[in-house]
């Protein structure tokens, strides 16, 4: 994927029926405050809202995060809706209560990167200014 231009952005996505938003809040914070524009899509998207948003906002990377247990249908669904809307590029990544065992099968699916609690916002800016491919100082 070529460099980004302008500011990296990022749509947080709060998919299912997960009520707890303090950790994707703090994520779009993070991200923000290190440049990027956060479009924080609220809780209680579906796949189709959260692509729909990124793709209308132009968006380089998809922040999901999933404390409820069906992790793996919503970030199945968000990239198999990516690739049908020939937005496969964009990539997703995401945080919450994920079991160590479904990290590599979801990553096989397709998921960019997961982070799991206790990561650090700083570990999660760094992934995404690489992972889209933004020089340093840009």
């Amino acid at each position: 994927m070529g460099v980004a231009a302008g500011p990296i952005r990022v749509v947080v996505a709060k998919p299912g029926l997960d009520g707890h938003d303090r950790g994707a809040k703090v994520i779009a914070r993070a991200l923000r405050d290190a440049g990027m524009e956060v479009i924080y899509t609220g809780l209680h998207q579906t796949p189709e809202q959260i692509v729909d948003t990124a793709i209308q906002e132009d968006a380089d990377a998809i922040g999901l995060s999933i404390l409820s247990g069906a992790h793996n249908t919503l970030f199945a669904a968000v990239i198999d809706l990516l690739k049908e809307r020939d937005a496969a590029d964009i990539l997703v990544f995401g945080g919450g209560i994920i079991p160590e065992a479904d990290i590599a099968p979801l990553k096989e699916r397709g998921v960019a990167e997961i982070f799991t609690p206790g990561a650090t916002m700083r570990s999660i800016v760094e992934w995404v200014r690489g992972a889209v491919g933004q020089p340093t100082g840009a």
